[in-house]
C-alpha cells in the first residue's frame, strides 16, 4: 500500500456534496452515504430523499433533538428542513423507480470497471442480505454515485473486472467515492478524476490491478 494520506469517511462525504448540484433532489443510502447530509452547501437548494418516505431531510440533529419517530431507512434520527414532508412508503418507492431521483449515493461491496453495483450480499453462509431498496435506487436514479473505502478489510480491491457477489444493478454507476481519490466508470472503464496527495496513478492501478484512463483532454 502507498504510503499516503486517506480521506476519512466525513472527507470522503464532503468530497460527494461537492459535486451535488443545485436543484438535485438526492438519496442518500445507509451507512457511509448518511453522511453526506452534514455537508451540502447552504448555499444551494438539494432536497433530500429517504425511500422510508421522506423529502426535504436536514443535517443530522443533535442529541438534544432527535426524535425517533422521524428516522431514516437505516433508522437513524434525522432533521426535516422547513417545506419537508413525509408520506406513504408506497409513494416513495413511486419515486425511485419513475426517474424522479436526480443522484443517488450508495455503498457497496464491490464495483466492476463497467459499472455494476453488488451491494446488499456477500454470498457467505450466515451472511444476512439486505436488499433494501437499493435496487430500485441504482436503477431508477439518473445518476448512480458510490461511496466507500477501496478495500476491503481484507485487503482486496472493492472495485473488481467483475463482481463475484450477487449483483444490485448493472451498468449502474457513474461515479466511486473513495478514501484513495474519485473515479468514473462505464462502458469503457474506469477513468481518473482526482486522487489523493502522494498517491500516484500507477500506484493507484497497481492497489486494483485495472487500468485507469486519465481524463481526456479538452479539444
Amino acid at each position: 500500500m502507498p504510503d499516503c494520506p486517506r480521506r476519512s469517511k466525513a472527507e470522503i462525504a464532503q468530497r460527494v456534496a461537492a459535486d451535488i448540484h443545485d436543484g438535485a433532489y438526492v438519496n442518500l443510502g445507509i451507512g457511509m452515504p448518511t453522511l453526506v447530509a452534514n455537508y451540502i452547501a447552504t448555499d444551494i437548494d438539494v432536497v433530500l430523499h429517504s425511500e422510508n418516505g421522506i423529502l426535504g431531510m436536514g443535517p443530522s440533529p443533535d442529541p438534544a433533538h432527535e426524535d425517533f419517530d422521524l428516522i431514516n431507512a437505516g433508522k437513524q434520527p434525522v432533521s426535516l428542513l422547513p417545506g419537508g414532508a413525509f408520506f406513504h412508503h408506497a409513494d416513495s418507492f413511486a419515486m425511485m423507480r419513475g426517474g424522479h431521483l436526480d443522484i443517488c449515493v450508495l455503498g457497496a461491496f464491490q464495483v466492476s470497471e463497467t459499472g455494476d453495483l453488488a451491494n446488499w450480499h456477500t454470498g457467505e453462509p450466515g451472511a444476512i442480505p439486505a436488499v433494501g431498496g437499493a435496487m430500485d435506487l441504482a436503477l431508477g436514479a439518473k445518476q448512480t454515485w458510490v461511496m466507500m473505502e477501496l478495500l476491503a478489510k481484507n485487503g482486496e480491491s472493492k472495485l473488481v473486472r467483475a463482481c463475484t457477489y450477487p449483483l444490485t444493478g448493472m451498468a449502474c454507476v457513474k461515479r466511486i467515492y473513495s478514501d484513495l481519490g474519485t473515479l468514473a466508470c462505464g462502458p469503457n472503464g474506469l477513468q481518473v478524476i482526482d486522487l489523493v496527495d502522494g498517491l500516484a496513478l500507477c500506484d493507484l492501478q497497481s492497489l486494483i490491478s485495472l487500468p485507469i484512463a486519465r481524463p481526456s483532454a479538452p479539444r
